[in-house]
């Protein structure tokens, strides 16, 4: 069995695979697309970078199993290769600590001008007094998030003696004190770190994450990492700051592109690195390892723990997978976004003996930053990651629900924690929720434009609501609003055909005094 590596991967993944039986062919000098039509019975593909298109697949009708020796794999058309029942996996973790040992050494190289007085002491000039640098040791630290890559950063610095302020929306207070960090806002590791290290997922709930606003809370002559995902800064904020003379030391391992050219970064960055945060040689010694683990496994025992495209049960509705994930994102919402310590998820009826497959979908829709497309078994590792607690239960009672799911996430605010829960179904091919804490009965349509009240229940209330929407020209698809007689309160589950923003539900929470207001679009 033929396996081909068109990249540049510690030799040891070929030599394990080899010393198994495998004929391996390994060449980083030539283009992927001359690897595979000089092997084009390959039944595996390692690769790293390298774009694996749907041409790519097409060009080996004999493949079965394509892994990216590393975490990402949107250069992998997963989707396609699904079509061609083949298997494609990662190796998440496998580069943590090479990256969090970049942050250290920029850190360094930033304090004591290793780039700039190495450039000009070679170029014959004495710049001793210019070079005035800074230690490390005894620094005030924040790291905004607290996963594997944050963790080890704090292991880094314990030696340089550093206060070490952590921020992870997910980790209790208690356990980020256990991993060595100060449990602390954002706001607060702004205004009071020398030294901010990001490590949070990119994608649209971090886009900008670090603005003008928090930008302008820096310390004078404080430093700022991004070794995350470009656009978690606003790079054009922090070039306006540095403009008006704010003093901020900038240092970036993340571009647009992994290419060539001119990054956006040059004017303000102070180092500015070509995404060298997996690039060691250790780091890619044990991606290469488990890649070779995992490919070894997978053709020898049918091991498919690691698939991230893997197909779904057939008998299983993709609707109701759907609504998994729907009904996380509402919970959330419903329950004030607060970090979750628990999930619990009940399935009724059919859907029990399909409940591993739920687990990625609920870790989608209700951790917002989470990695999308996991198998059932790294979703659950990526929960644990968050530190939350997941629990697949069985109904406690004989009622029918049909095939329904409720959700139930535990939120913790000030050390206290408060349950938040959300029960739904498919009905005629489209998900809806059924019932919102205790609010039941309510049937509405999840997908589109919604926005939900909780106010004190009285006359004349929807028709505030109603005239609001109106005056701004939106219009009202459907609305229920069930009331909550032991509590006194209704809630009003409204579908748009337009989004309503932000400000504009603020207004209305404030005239219909609501208890609970909130906008989702799915």
């Amino acid at each position: 069995m033929k396996i081909l590596i068109p990249t540049k991967l510690d030799k040891a993944a070929a030599a394990t695979l080899a010393a198994a039986g495998y004929d391996v062919v390994q060449n980083d000098s030539e283009p992927i697309e001359s690897m595979v039509a000089a092997h084009p019975d390959a039944a595996g593909l390692i690769v790293r970078s390298e774009k694996v298109t749907a041409d790519i697949i097409d060009a080996l009708p004999s493949l079965k199993c394509v892994i990216r020796a590393g975490a990402g794999y949107d250069n992998i058309d997963y989707v396609y290769a699904r079509t061609k029942s083949i298997d494609v996996m990662n190796t998440p973790g496998a580069n943590s600590n090479a990256v969090a040992e970049e942050v250290v050494a920029m850190i360094l190289a930033a304090y004591r001008y290793v780039v700039p007085a190495d450039t000009t002491t070679r170029a014959g000039e004495w710049n001793k007094k210019q070079y005035m640098g800074r230690e490390l040791t005894h620094k005030t630290v924040g790291i905004l998030g607290l996963g594997n890559i944050g963790r080890l950063l704090v292991k880094r610095l314990q030696g340089f003696e550093c206060t070490v302020l952590g921020y992870d929306h997910f980790l209790s207070h208690q356990r980020a004190l256990n991993i060595g960090a100060t449990p602390a806002t954002v706001e607060e590791i702004f205004s009071n770190a020398d030294i901010i290290s990001i490590h949070v997922p990119g994608g649209p709930a971090t886009h900008n994450l670090i603005d003008a606003q928090l930008i302008g809370k820096m310390k004078d002559g404080a430093m700022l990492i991004n070794c995350s995902r470009y656009g978690v800064v606003d790079e054009d904020a922090l070039r306006e700051a540095k403009k008006a003379g704010k003093n901020i030391i900038y240092c970036t391992d993340v571009h647009p592109k992994d290419t060539a050219a001119m990054q956006p970064s040059a004017d303000i960055a102070d180092i500015m690195l070509p995404h060298l945060g997996a690039n060691t040689a250790e780091a890619n010694k044990m991606a290469a390892m488990r890649a070779a683990a995992q490919m070894q496994a997978y053709f020898s025992s049918g091991d498919t723990s690691c698939v991230i495209n893997a197909e779904k049960p057939l008998d299983l509705n993709p609707a109701h997978l759907q609504l998994a994930s729907m009904l996380g994102k509402l919970c959330y919402q419903a329950g004030g976004c607060k970090p979750i310590r628990k999930i619990e998820c009940t399935f009724y009826n059919n859907l029990r003996s399909f409940r591993k497959w739920f687990t990625p979908w609920i870790l989608a829709g209700a951790v917002p930053g989470a990695e999308q497309g996991l198998m059932p078994a790294a979703a659950e590792e990526s929960l644990r990651e968050h530190g939350i607690v997941y629990k697949a239960c069985e109904p406690n009672d004989d009622r029918l629900f049909d095939d329904a799911l409720t959700l139930d996430l535990y939120m913790e605010e000030d050390g206290v924690q408060k349950i938040t829960s959300v029960r739904g179904m498919v009905v005629d091919g489209e998900p809806v929720v059924s019932r919102i804490d205790s609010f039941d009965h309510l049937y509405a349509s999840l997908r589109g434009h919604t926005i939900v009240f909780r106010y004190e229940d009285r006359p004349g209330v929807i028709a505030t609501i109603g005239q609001i929407l109106s005056h701004v020209g939106i219009n009202i698809e459907n609305i229920v609003a069930p009331k909550d007689h032991n509590s006194g309160d209704s809630l009003a589950v409204i579908k748009t055909e337009s989004p309503v923003s932000e400000d504009k539900v603020k207004t209305i929470a404030q005239a219909i005094a609501a208890k609970l207001a909130f906008t989702l679009t799915l």
